[in-house]
């Protein structure tokens, strides 16, 4: 991995700004067509809803080594700049659009300059918010970010997914498939620096998700962020 490769990146965006698309089941409630206007940085296996939101992400993260390896295929062919963590990195290898990230340790809990690594605090959400500080993002909106889970065990156990997924937009997410239970605690941990960092540097991080339960960020209406209709389109 080139510390070269990723400082193409730094300021890339300054000052624009973006939108981070999480992986909840809201996101099956919004008409998503609007996002063809927007810098949109995708997660995980967003691949899987492509189709159906009507959008592609400019960039892509994944952080989580059983996510890149089940999606290793999809993640490839995605035409999206793909930022991989590094503990992930054996599953996709760096090439002209793949780029692999060092992942730091504590002390350190949000890095600005992800040549030297970035911390995954418990979410790829919170690795997404770094990279996007580090491309001089100055305002970076949120969406499909649930912050709610059906699960059984404790944080972070792994278990296999029997039927259909309740958790994210698609109920092919990790069915039959491992996935790790989510640490909602540490997330908002997590989310609780990355405002602070924002909000220092006079940047902004808004929760525009469809009834999302994240308690950390300001909140705001999708619509109303965007410009988009009062009637636009929510199913319910």
């Amino acid at each position: 991995m080139s510390n070269e490769r990723l400082n193409q990146f730094h300021n890339l965006h300054q000052g624009e700004s973006c939108v981070i698309v999480c992986n909840g089941p809201s996101l099956n409630r919004m008409d998503l067509r609007f996002l063809r206007q927007h810098t949109v940085i995708g997660l995980n296996k967003i691949h899987l809803g492509l189709e159906q939101f009507g959008f592609e992400p400019t960039y892509l993260v994944a952080v989580n080594p059983k996510v890149v390896e089940q999606a290793r295929d999809a993640i490839a062919a995605l035409p999206a700049i793909r930022f991989i963590g590094a503990r992930a990195a054996g599953h996709l290898e760096e090439g002209l659009r793949t780029f692999h990230v060092p992942i730091l340790a504590p002390p350190v809990t949000f890095s600005t300059d992800i040549c030297t690594g970035l911390r995954e605090g418990g979410t790829v959400t919170h690795a997404a918010l770094q990279i996007a500080y580090y491309m001089g993002f100055s305002k970076v909106v949120i969406i499909g970010m649930d912050h709610r889970f059906t699960y059984h065990g404790a944080p972070h156990e792994a278990h296999v997914m029997e039927g259909p997924d309740p958790n994210h937009f698609s109920p092919e997410y990790f069915r039959g498939q491992v996935w790790d239970n989510p640490d909602l605690a540490r997330s908002e941990a997590s989310y609780k620096v990355a405002r602070e960092v924002y909000e220092a540097a006079g940047r902004q991080i808004v929760d525009a998700t469809l009834d999302g339960a994240c308690p950390v960020f300001e909140k705001a209406d999708y619509r109303t962020v965007f410009g988009l209709p009062r009637d636009h389109g929510i199913r319910e």
